[in-house]
């Protein structure tokens, strides 16, 4: 049984998902360890939404209670959040919902900027790190690559996407009413991971040409020297960072990245290398504006730091600096456009349909040890009779052809009842007259994973 466990920006606040996203690189382990009946774990961790996807080991009708509550358990224990409070916030996605839920994740028709491209990718990672950590199953495997599939169609298929939507655009967006010139403005990128790839293009698409880039993790020389800008190294951050008129951080750093101690630190630096530095230092779009302000102290220069880290990557006690405000994930979020009602319902129809298909495979999935025991039992039969013909002196083989065609025929009506009885759920009742006819009782082996192989390649191709 597939069940999810999400929290999001619909359900949750935004220090929850801090925590939990903080925690995300250590939960799935936690959780297929955590009890016998989960079979396997994959937690899709982004900056608005944490989700565990579990395959328990529960069979239809049963109750999945216990595991549950003992994932739930297993996710505050390695977040430091109390289960009641977990439990009171967490959506429960389970049986087919589950592949609807995750293929419109994965499509980025579930977050805050419908149609973000980052998602996608980071569902794919997801997987990714649960394979390295040996946490998935095949159905997760099989779950998650149709995921990735999907989203690939709705971005094929429908104008969801097309314009490269994130948050990181969505951030610029709202940074238009602050900056008055791009290509005047000194910005300051604190970061180097696929994310800051992203910043740096939608920051260039912008017209931004005086780009430097810090990394905590001492990886800046690399990324600027691939990305054609400058490298701010530990020496002379807080410095750049005090002289930015825009700072963008995105890093998985657990720790803050910018704070007020860092921009009094380089304003200060600032003032002792140039007593006029100040305004001086200061590029284009913002320090034009502080000039010409009236009611503008001249040591007060105008800077916009944008957060796009989770957890958050700047204390949010910077605003308490003169002339700084403060852009989050929390204020974006309020910020977020309305969906185009007709590219979105173009991709949820094809999400629809792809869960639909995902679920018709596995019903039949869930047949494939008695269609595998069925075949057996059948050539078993037909085998016997083949070597009594041979004894008789079956020399041309006729007498063999004869019986291996009439064994296919006879195989056929099985199989194509097969798949009908499971696609309207009456799996149990193709499963008892199997019984009833052959006294066959099909437990799941190895030999059942053979059959899963040609059941997806019919199902690719039909969707």
């Amino acid at each position: 049984m597939l069940i999810c466990l999400t929290a999001s920006h619909k359900n949750a606040g935004f220090d929850m998902l801090e925590r939990l996203s903080a925690s995300a690189e250590h939960a799935g382990p936690r959780l297929a360890d955590g009890h016998d009946g989960v079979r396997g774990a994959v937690v899709v961790a982004t900056c608005n939404r944490f989700e565990a996807y579990l395959d328990l080991d529960t069979p239809e009708g049963d109750s999945p209670v216990g595991p549950v509550h003992e994932a739930i358990r297993a996710v505050g224990d390695v977040a430091g959040l109390a289960p009641d409070e977990l439990r009171s916030t967490f959506g429960f996605v389970h049986g087919n919902a589950v592949a609807g839920h995750l293929f419109s994740v994965a499509a980025g028709l579930e977050s805050v900027v419908v149609g973000e491209g980052e998602i996608a990718g980071q569902v794919r990672r997801s997987l990714e790190r649960a394979r390295s950590e040996g946490t998935t199953t095949p159905e997760l495997e099989r779950l998650f690559q149709r995921a990735s599939q999907t989203s690939r169609r709705v971005k094929n298929r429908t104008g969801i996407g097309a314009e490269g939507r994130s948050l990181v655009r969505l951030a610029l967006d709202l940074a238009e009413s602050r900056v008055t010139d791009w290509a005047a403005a000194r910005v300051l990128l604190v970061g180097t991971g696929r994310y800051a790839g992203a910043s740096l293009a939608a920051l260039r698409d912008r017209g931004a040409v005086d780009v430097a880039v810090h990394s905590p993790s001492g990886r800046a020389t690399r990324f600027a020297a691939n990305h054609g800008i400058t490298a701010v190294g530990a020496a002379e951050y807080a410095a750049a960072a005090a002289a930015a008129d825009v700072i963008v951080t995105c890093t998985t750093s657990e720790r803050h990245v910018v704070d007020r101690a860092l921009l009094d630190l380089g304003r200060t630096e600032l003032a002792v290398t140039d007593a006029a530095a100040p305004l001086a230092l200061l590029p284009g779009a913002i320090a034009a504006d502080r000039a010409e302000a009236t009611d503008a102290a001249p040591d007060a220069p105008r800077q916009l730091v944008i957060d796009l880290g989770l957890p958050r990557n700047v204390d949010p006690d910077v605003v308490e600096v003169a002339g700084v405000e403060l852009l989050d994930l929390e204020t974006i979020k309020i910020h977020a456009p309305l969906e185009e009602f007709g590219a979105t319902d173009a991709a949820r129809e094809i999400v629809d349909r792809a869960a639909r298909n995902f679920g018709s495979v596995g019903e039949e999935l869930d047949l494939a040890p008695a269609v595998v025991a069925l075949r057996r039992h059948v050539f078993d039969v037909l085998d016997a009779e083949i070597e009594r013909a041979r004894a008789r002196g079956d020399e041309d083989g006729s007498t063999e052809a004869a019986l291996r065609h009439m064994a296919g025929v006879l195989l056929h009506t099985p199989m194509v009842r097969s798949r009908e009885y499971a696609r309207s759920g009456e799996q149990q009742a193709w499963l008892d007259g199997l019984e009833a006819m052959f006294g066959i009782r099909a437990e799941p082996d190895a030999a059942a994973e053979e059959a899963v192989p040609a059941v997806e390649r019919r199902d690719a191709d039909a969707g």
